[in-house]
């Protein structure tokens, strides 16, 4: 016999599909617990790679702010076209 069946009752179409549902309160505890226990294993880690991020902000820098190599210059040609 199913749970429906011996029940009587049918279950909420949306019932665990909240997070204040149990199971929704079941996943939040198991994340930050996850979280905190990653965060203390692994701080050194963690902690040791943000030396290298100004190291990679600076290739990044320079493909998003001058969007790559072959547009140096290309202002002042711009501005000499322009000019009769």
């Amino acid at each position: 016999m199913s749970m429906r069946e011996h029940s009587g009752r049918s279950p909420a179409p949306h019932e665990g599909m909240s997070l204040k549902s149990r199971v929704g309160l079941v996943l939040i505890g198991f994340l930050v617990i996850a979280g905190a226990l990653l965060f203390t294993e692994h701080q050194a880690h963690v902690l040791g790679l943000l030396v290298w991020l100004p190291l990679l902000a600076c290739p990044l820098m320079h493909v998003f702010m001058h969007r790559g190599h072959g547009h140096h210059g290309g202002h002042q040609q711009e501005a000499d076209r322009r000019q009769p």
